[in-house]
């Protein structure tokens, strides 16, 4: 495999699991230095080792942890290259909008779309400074589609995330800092598998919808934050980057 981040350095919030261990993997297969972020201590610290890296204890909806965060990065490496803003929550009392509380609601957005916000407002000025930099924050294909199994808190949260993306993608094109907005369909990561246990029905309905008929692993969706952090997408950026087994372009899928 290429070393396209070579000498890169990247921090993954939400490292220590699912899309953000498969992604400190492979950056760090490609060269990158890479920091986790996230709440975990021992899932962290465990990724961090393995991939030869820094582990920071971040709670990505404290302004004080984020921007400590990004500190702490260039501090230890020196530069900012890469920000993968990917910590989220999919927890099972964001339902319906009928079912939903205004407590659980309000839990998805400050973890899901707030601290997307803050991650994109602290790694920013490093960036700046430097004159470059890769932003990817984790939306969803449900940022692009309706569902009629509703996560009501989460599809807005992600909508959000989409949209804030492509605003900050246009805003700072100019100063050489590239932010897109990685929509994955339904991967197998433990969220998805959690939410899912309980009820393996409201599963089948979803993987229907899928051409390729089965949910993406980790490491596919690794693939594209790399490329997203490399300069083979030098000229990608306020983009929706689907990586979603086909879902969002389907009418009718194969038997």
């Amino acid at each position: 495999m290429g070393k396209r981040l070579d000498g890169r350095v990247a921090v993954i919030t939400g490292g220590g699991s699912g899309i953000g261990l498969a992604s400190a993997r492979r950056m760090a297969s490609e060269g990158a230095r890479v920091v986790i972020g996230d709440v975990d201590v021992a899932a962290g610290k465990a990724v961090a080792e393995e991939v030869g890296g820094e582990f920071v204890q971040a709670d990505v909806t404290s302004e004080g942890e984020v921007e400590a965060l990004f500190q702490a990065a260039v501090d230890r490496f020196g530069s900012l290259d890469v920000a993968f803003n990917n910590a989220g929550i999919s927890p099972p009392e964001d339902d319906s909008i009928l079912d939903t509380g205004l407590d659980a609601w309000r839990k998805v957005q400050e973890v899901n779309l707030t601290s997307v916000y803050l991650c994109c407002k602290y790694a920013i000025p490093h960036m700046r400074r430097q004159g470059r930099g890769s932003i990817i924050n984790t939306a969803s294909f449900v940022a692009v589609m309706g569902a009629a199994t509703s996560q009501i808190s989460y599809t807005a949260s992600k909508g959000g995330v989409l949209s804030m993306s492509r605003e900050l993608g246009v805003q700072f094109a100019r100063e050489g800092i590239r932010v897109n907005a990685l929509c994955p369909g339904p991967v197998n990561t433990p969220l998805l598998q959690e939410l899912f246990a309980k009820d393996p029905e409201r599963a089948q309905r979803r993987l229907v919808h899928v051409p390729m008929g089965r949910f993406a692993e980790p490491e596919e969706i690794a693939a594209a934050v790399a490329f997203l952090a490399s300069d083979d997408a030098s000229f990608i950026t306020a983009s929706q980057f689907l990586v979603d087994g086909g879902i969002s372009g389907a009418y009718v899928t194969p038997l």
